[in-house]
């Protein structure tokens, strides 16, 4: 059983990985739950809108421009300088190369100007840990991570110490409801378009494909459900209210399908492999978490295979630096910092 014994630690967290220019100042210990002192997050949502899309070239100057100001009101909103941190976490990977490099290139020069350690996150580690975070979750848990460049099931059984069990061989969950959103000409970001959209739709619209679902093991693929809707949005030709609300609705339904069939095969799983969770626990993470219908669909499925759900508070799903100081947090309470002269990383995959 993990104890906490020592004074909380507090760390402030960077993340710039994609679209969303973040910075936070947690405190605590791990296993948690940690108390979120600050949580800044400046959207770059009007910047990209045009596009349908993150174009990486706009995120990174608009990282540049807005990093300094967001970590200043992290702090400030805090109460606290540089010099009542103990650690200065970042994420270092993955991600756009140029937004990971402002974040983490930002994140070197306060620690270096304030004497503090380093700590770089993998920005799925800090999806992956903010149960901990929020609720002190214990380990060992299934993690089903779903959000726009990522899809995968793994088994979490401590801070760096993941199991993969199956992900996406074609296109992610999110990314595919930002295609939707894109050829249903409902806005960005995707995923909240689609998902309101859904609202005024028939799931049963039109019969989408469920891909895998009639193979053995936890991999995923979206990409002929993707290709589907753009098919059918391709014969309609004028896409009205009444036809986004049905592709929309029926595309989230085929997404639902496939997640909990593919959650229901991994809990089996982790149930024979993993005989000490005293409580099998489903944590689900990312921003595609932030989904009504798919919170309450997997509810479902883990009660039926004996599991407790557990999702983040809606506002961490998505893309926060709260998640990043505290897995910066659970690795500098176990003694790990990183050099000042690491390196950004576009891919990182989780256990690697």
């Amino acid at each position: 059983m993990e104890a906490v014994t020592q004074a909380p630690l507090t760390l402030l967290g960077l993340e710039s990985s994609c679209d969303e220019t973040a910075a936070a100042v947690v405190r605590g210990r791990a296993p948690g739950p940690g108390e979120i002192l600050s949580n800044i997050v400046a959207s770059q949502d009007a910047e990209h809108a045009p596009f349908g899309g993150v174009v990486p070239e706009i995120a990174a100057r608009a990282h540049v421009e807005k990093m300094d100001a967001v970590v200043a009101r992290a702090l400030e909103a805090a109460g606290l300088g540089l010099a009542d941190i103990d650690a200065v976490a970042a994420t270092a990977g993955p991600g756009l190369i140029g937004g990971v490099l402002v974040g983490l290139m930002t994140a070197k020069a306060l620690a270096l100007a304030a004497g503090k350690p380093l700590v770089a996150v993998n920005h799925l580690e800090g999806h992956a840990l903010t149960v901990r975070m929020t609720a002190g979750t214990a380990f060992p848990y299934l993690l089903l991570l779903v959000s726009g460049g990522h899809c995968q099931l793994l088994a979490v059984d401590g801070p760096r110490s993941f199991q993969r069990l199956g992900g996406t061989i074609a296109d992610a969950a999110g990314e595919a409801f930002d295609k939707t959103a894109k050829l249903l000409g409902l806005g960005f970001p995707g995923g909240p378009a689609v998902e309101r959209a859904a609202l005024a739709g028939d799931p049963n619209a039109f019969a989408f494909p469920r891909p895998l679902l009639d193979r053995p093991g936890f991999d995923l693929s979206f990409a002929g459900l993707k290709t589907a809707v753009r098919y059918a949005v391709q014969r309609e030709g004028m896409v009205t209210d009444r036809f986004a609300a049905d592709i929309a609705a029926s595309f989230q339904a085929a997404t639902v399908d496939i997640l909990t069939n593919r959650a229901r095969a991994a809990m089996r799983w982790f149930r024979d492999n993993r005989p000490d969770a005293a409580t099998p626990t489903l944590v689900v993470a990312g921003g595609v978490a932030a989904n009504t219908e798919i919170r309450r669909a997997l509810d479902k499925a883990a009660a039926r295979e004996g599991f407790t759900l557990a999702v983040p508070p809606v506002k961490l799903c998505t893309d926060n630096a709260a998640m990043i100081a505290w897995a910066g947090l659970e690795q500098f309470q176990a003694g790990v910092t990183a050099p000042l002269n690491i390196e950004a990383k576009a891919r990182w995959p989780l256990g690697a």
